[in-house]
């Protein structure tokens, strides 16, 4: 497998077998000394606020840090691994130390994914890189193809999301070694499972962030974010950082793709957006094996998704798509709350939209926002979208973390599911969805003192006016019980409800790798067309270079007339009859050449 092939600009990295550069750029800094196995050690500046010094005789696992000249010692903001928590000492590693076992391993094309997202310290019981390879038969069988995980890079505490993580090229050292890292995601690759992570390059956590001491320069303090001052995108060393860190994860870690984190966050006044820059570095250097790169969003832009002549992406892959998400929770749920409000009118159109053209919102102005939102997203193609009908986000951000089968009921959240999986649009399972596991997934976090009693304020102020929200009712993040809870429940599959769901889920997945996958390669823009909307009714067909695919559900109380759907029944659920009865649902597929 490839192994990291570039001189980072940050870090602690091996020029020779045993000799170490040590390379920090501390522009708010004189002087700075070298903490390494005790030993301290005079830094030498490298000019423009860069510091640098070598060693030799360097052992894999050797612990440094940085001393201030004030005597702070600090870890290393470009630690590639941790002897324990976000402020101890930084490790020296050995990129080479992990031998791979599936070498031959070339990925898997864009138009095969499904994606299930999962967070390591809740998948399973142990919450280790470990304990989630011996699941990876298990998600093989069950039909995924592509493991997205939350963010692992080193954050303040044993317990969060991930995306308050401040040494953004550490693996977080709850979860386990670099090591134990990479053998999950060879593990998954022996099993035919690509895996991406997630990547923040939008802000940093509250806990164990030191760039503010040691690089003041890194952040723009006239430019707020919902985080703090904004990243200075715009300064040579702290574009380096931020652009170096995803092409580490892919090429040290055999990755097959990341998710950019709310990326509208990311604002950059350089001529090349550095994410466009990520993005063009990633294609050329990434060639043996497809790179999956998906976007998180809220404002509905195509841009970084273009399409070449031949249905390539040159810069993302997909963007998270979030309208189909409200769209469907609306109309499942009749929840209009906060930014739902832009969706309780008629929902069903909205959803028929976005399963159509992409965007629910192509322009038209948002109720919640109160402007405009979005671009006509007709002409993209339906793999540049990624729905889902529930994922951390959407669930962790309730007051009480309920999943959608908890909110809608299980019929009518497997009808949504069963359209989720045979949309040509790239679908997402969030992690237990298959089973249908009705344990919450809370927001959590290891914060104390100050900081934790801002947070779990702060997090109740949040939900007042929401769903769900009952005076002091909204379980503490810090509590290790909030945690607890969030975890899976894999006893759920001994009985035969959960056996039930999986068995539709598996079913619903051999469907899409049979029937749906053979279209995408070569569907274009432009191939969807809302049909007919009713009360709790949509339909809505695309027109495909292989054949024509249509789909039809009802979730109202009254029966709705099956509207000419040409083709054979991929799927008719619960049952094949004239008319959709409340909570059914009907695809077809009419293969060969569009007239």
């Amino acid at each position: 497998m490839e192994s990291s092939s570039f001189l980072k600009s940050w870090g602690a990295e091996f020029v020779a077998a045993d000799t170490v550069r040590f390379r920090v750029w501390a522009s708010g800094q004189e002087s700075l000394m070298l903490r390494l196995s005790g030993k301290e050690f005079k830094m030498n500046p490298a000019g423009d606020g860069w510091f640098e010094f070598s060693a030799g005789g360097i052992s894999p696992g050797t612990e440094y840090n940085y001393v201030l000249a004030d005597g702070t010692v600090l870890p290393d903001p470009a630690s590639r691994g941790q002897q324990s928590d976000v402020s101890g000492p930084s490790l020296v590693i050995n990129p080479d130390s992990y031998r791979w076992q599936n070498t031959q391993w070339q990925g898997r094309p864009w138009e095969e994914t499904v994606f299930y997202e999962l967070h390591v310290g809740t998948f399973t019981p142990e919450g280790t890189f470990k304990a989630a390879i011996e699941k990876l038969p298990y998600l093989a069988d069950l039909g995924i193809t592509a493991i997205e995980i939350l963010p692992v890079s080193q954050f303040g505490g044993n317990r969060g999301w991930g995306y308050d993580g401040v040494l953004l090229y550490a693996p977080h050292s709850a979860y386990g070694t670099p090591d134990d890292f990479k053998a999950f995601i060879d593990a998954a690759h022996g099993h035919g499972i690509s895996v991406v992570l997630d990547i923040v390059l939008n802000h940093f956590g509250p806990e164990g962030n030191y760039l503010p001491l040691i690089s003041p320069d890194f952040f723009h303090k006239e430019r707020m974010t919902p985080w703090g001052p904004g990243i200075a995108y715009d300064v040579d060393a702290v574009r380096r950082y931020i652009a170096e860190a995803p092409l580490y994860w892919l090429k040290e870690y055999s990755l097959d793709g990341l998710r950019f984190d709310a990326i509208d966050q990311i604002e950059d006044s350089a001529e090349k957006h550095v994410l466009i820059e990520i993005a063009e570095r990633i294609r050329a250097e990434i060639t043996d094996r497809p790179a999956h790169l998906t976007t998180e969003d809220s404002r509905n832009v195509i841009f970084l998704h273009p399409r070449e002549e031949d249905g390539s992406a040159p810069l993302f892959s997909g963007e998270w798509n979030d309208d189909f998400h409200n769209a469907v929770h609306v109309f499942a749920t009749g929840e209009t709350h906060a930014y739902y409000q832009d969706f309780a009118d008629q929902p069903e159109k909205h959803v028929a939209r976005a399963l159509a053209e992409g965007f629910a919102y192509q322009g038209e102005v948002s109720a919640h926002a109160g402007e405009a939102r979005g671009v006509n997203s007709t002409g993209q193609p339906p793999v540049a979208f990624v729905d889902f009908i529930q994922n951390h986000d959407q669930t962790g951000n309730r007051a009480q973390g309920e999943r959608l089968i908890s909110l809608a009921g299980a019929e009518r959240t497997k009808v949504m599911l069963a359209a989720l999986l045979l949309s040509p649009h790239i679908p997402l399972l969030f992690m237990g969805e298959e089973y249908g596991e009705s344990n919450p997934f809370l927001f959590f976090t290891d914060f104390h003192g100050d900081l934790a009693k801002a947070v779990r304020e702060g997090r109740a102020k949040e939900f007042k006016g929401h769903s769900g929200y009952e005076g002091d009712s909204v379980p503490d993040p810090n509590a290790e019980s909030t945690f607890m809870q969030s975890k899976l429940d894999w006893k759920k599959l001994e009985g035969h409800e959960g056996r039930a769901w999986l068995e539709l889920t598996r079913a619903l997945l051999r469907l899409r790798q049979q029937h749906i996958v053979p279209l995408l390669a070569t569907a274009g823009g432009n191939s969807g067309r809302v049909v007919n909307t009713a009360d709790g009714f949509l339909a809505v067909t695309w027109t495909f270079p292989k054949g024509t695919l249509s789909l039809a559900l009802n979730i109202g109380e009254r029966n709705q007339t099956l509207p000419d759907m040409p083709g054979e029944t991929v799927l008719a659920w619960p049952n094949a009859t004239d008319e959709l009865s409340q909570n059914s649902i009907v695809v077809r597929l009419a293969s060969g050449e569009a007239k």
